[in-house]
C-alpha cells in the first residue's frame, strides 16, 4: 500500500511541477438530474437491473478546484437504498493533457460499515471529434476495506459536429478488495437536445454473476 501511495504522490508532483496555468477566478454551480433503466458501475448492476434516479451538484471554484455531491437510488446494500458520493479535486491542463486529481467518499446512508474513500486520477486528450481518457481509481486499506483496490479504465468518445449522435466506449480492469482481476467493457450512443441528453448502451463484465445488459438513460443538466 505504501508503494502505491508513493507512486500516486510521485505522479502528482511531476504533473504539478509543470508550466504554471492561467488563473481562473470564476465560481459557478452546475447540476444534473436524470434516470437510468439500470445503474451499472464497473460492469455490475447496483440497482438490481431496475431503474434508478440520479442527480448531482458541482461547485466549481477558482484555479480548477471543485466540490461535488452525487446520489443514486440503489438496490438494498447492507441496509442502504441510496448511494451518496462526496468529492473534491482539481482539474487543470499540463503536458498537453487535461488532468483531474481528486478524492471521493462513497457513502451509503443507513448502510452498516460500507462507506469508503477512493482516490481517482485521470488524464484526457482531444483530437478533433475524438477524446481519449485514461484513469486509475485507488482505494487504500481503511476501516471498511480490508485491502487496497485498484481500478484502471480506458474510455473513448467520438462526437463529430455533423453527426446526430455521439459514440462512447470503455474498458476497465479491477483487482483487490472488490474484485479479482475482473474486466468490464461498455459501448453506447448519446444524443443531446439542448440541456437534455438521451443515451443507450451495452455493458458487461467477466466478474462472478455479472450479466450483459442494454440500458438507457435520460439526463438534464442545469
Amino acid at each position: 500500500m505504501k508503494r502505491s501511495i508513493l507512486g500516486l504522490a510521485g505522479v502528482a508532483t511531476l504533473i504539478l511541477s509543470g508550466p504554471a496555468l492561467a488563473e481562473d477566478r470564476s465560481v459557478n454551480l452546475e447540476g444534473e438530474i436524470g434516470m437510468v433503466s439500470d445503474y451499472r458501475f464497473r460492469g455490475y448492476s447496483l440497482s438490481n437491473e431496475d431503474p434508478a434516479l440520479q442527480g448531482g451538484l458541482t461547485l466549481n471554484l477558482p484555479g480548477g478546484l471543485y466540490l461535488g455531491v452525487w446520489a443514486s437510488s440503489i438496490a438494498d446494500y447492507a441496509g442502504a437504498d441510496i448511494e451518496l458520493d462526496l468529492s473534491a479535486g482539481v482539474a487543470f491542463s499540463a503536458g498537453g493533457l487535461d488532468w483531474d486529481l481528486g478524492a471521493v467518499r462513497y457513502t451509503y446512508p443507513d448502510g452498516v460499515d460500507v462507506d469508503y474513500w477512493e482516490i481517482p486520477v485521470s488524464a484526457s486528450k482531444t483530437w478533433g471529434a475524438f477524446t481519449g481518457t485514461a484513469s486509475v481509481q485507488y482505494v487504500p486499506e481503511q476501516d471498511n476495506v480490508a485491502e487496497e483496490n485498484r481500478y484502471f479504465n480506458l474510455a473513448a468518445d467520438y462526437a463529430p459536429e455533423h453527426w446526430p449522435v455521439s459514440l462512447n466506449a470503455g474498458f476497465g480492469y479491477e483487482d483487490g478488495a472488490f474484485a479479482d482481476e475482473k474486466l468490464d467493457w461498455s459501448i453506447g450512443v448519446a444524443r443531446t437536445f439542448g440541456p437534455v441528453t438521451v443515451s443507450l448502451g451495452w455493458a458487461d463484465s467477466d466478474g462472478p454473476g455479472a450479466e450483459g445488459v442494454v440500458a438507457g438513460g435520460l439526463n438534464a443538466a442545469f
